[in-house]
């Protein structure tokens, strides 16, 4: 499972990289816990945008996105529930 970094972490990051290029890239990424190439990307990223997008926990790329999932986990369970009452009801009317 992929491990998920705050856009904190991933500033301090690539700070520490540019900090500490003694070490070089994979030195730095060693000490930090993160593969070389997590670094490099993160580092180059920043570098091309002047930001490092960082979504949170499910990757949506909005907070109409996320919400949405989130009505249609509501109305899936609603309908399971729906389903379930039925049943219940064919059980007890026979």
């Amino acid at each position: 499972m992929a491990k998920h970094f705050d856009k904190q972490f991933k500033l301090d990051a690539v700070q520490y990289y540019q900090d500490h290029k003694d070490l070089g890239l994979q030195g730095c990424a060693s000490n930090l816990g993160i593969s070389q190439q997590t670094l490099s990307r993160w580092k180059k990223e920043l570098k091309d945008t002047g930001d490092i997008e960082c979504r949170g926990s499910g990757n949506y790329s909005s907070d109409e996105e996320k919400e949405i999932a989130r009505l249609k986990r509501e109305l899936r369970d609603t309908q399971d529930a729906l389903d379930v009452l039925k049943k219940a009801i064919g059980i007890l009317g026979e």
